[in-house]
């Protein structure tokens, strides 16, 4: 619909690399194994050394 807001060059150069990188960053901190070993490292701990359970 081009009654929203006028779409020139600039505005779509600066959403779509925007969306780039969020999803970079997103697939970064997804599939990261040193992030995500150090998370399953930290819950194991924290369920071992939990005595009340």
């Amino acid at each position: 619909m081009p009654q929203m807001m006028p779409l020139n060059w600039l505005y779509l150069f600066i959403s779509f690399s925007m969306i780039f990188l969020f999803f970079i960053t997103l697939n970064y901190y997804a599939y990261n194994p040193y992030i995500t070993h150090n998370n399953l490292l930290v819950k194991i701990n924290n369920f071992k050394f939990n005595w009340k359970w």
